[in-house]
């Protein structure tokens, strides 16, 4: 099996929480996102030194936890590397009647705490160019994001996926500026 794969959301949710880890599972893909395309290298464990001190106080987490978390870290440094230009975001699948309310503000703070996952890694988001300090605005602004129940709640799930859509272009784009590159073989192909 490969480490390439996701997390389930609700197992994810249900370790962090055993655990007494003050995220979720939207907001450590997120954080996770943000630091792998803030530039964070993976030849070390620095990752989560970062983590623990941004979720934990500095203390460690439960293995069982670290072990999805780095499955969800692996996972998306893979697609964020990949040259299809897919990008998962880790989201709750509710259902019932205040599903599109709990999935909009999960996916506030996936952006939140992806803009955060930015800071940890010390992204040089001022020397940015000016199409990586666009998406970066437009990214602050969909953390704000919320949905009135008094709107067409159907408008609005059609409005979020545009929103998401958008947000992944988003983070391609930071990604793209100040994530590490996947290294080329520098052993010449022989055929």
């Amino acid at each position: 099996m490969s480490d390439n794969t996701f997390p389930d959301y609700a197992t994810l949710a249900s370790e962090l929480q055993s655990a007494a880890v003050g995220v979720t599972p939207a907001e450590l893909h997120g954080l996770l996102t943000g630091m792998l395309s803030g530039g964070l290298s993976l030849h070390d464990k620095s990752w989560q030194a970062l983590i623990f001190d941004y979720t934990n106080d500095g203390m460690g987490w439960p293995v069982q936890a670290l072990t999805l978390a780095e499955q969800t870290l692996n996972a998306t440094s893979a697609e964020l590397t990949a040259t299809d230009l897919e990008l998962t975001l880790l989201l709750p699948a509710e259902q019932g009647e205040h599903a599109l309310m709990l999935f909009a503000d999960a996916v506030a703070e996936w952006v939140n705490h992806f803009i955060s996952g930015l800071g940890l890694v010390g992204a040089k988001v001022q020397n940015a160019s000016a199409v990586a300090k666009e998406a970066l605005e437009d990214l602050e602004e969909i953390a704000k994001l919320g949905i009135d129940e008094e709107d067409d709640l159907e408008e609005q799930a059609q409005l979020l996926e545009q929103v998401i859509e958008h947000v992944k272009a988003c983070v391609l784009t930071l990604h793209a500026e100040f994530g590490v590159k996947p290294q080329k073989d520098s052993q010449p192909t022989i055929h």
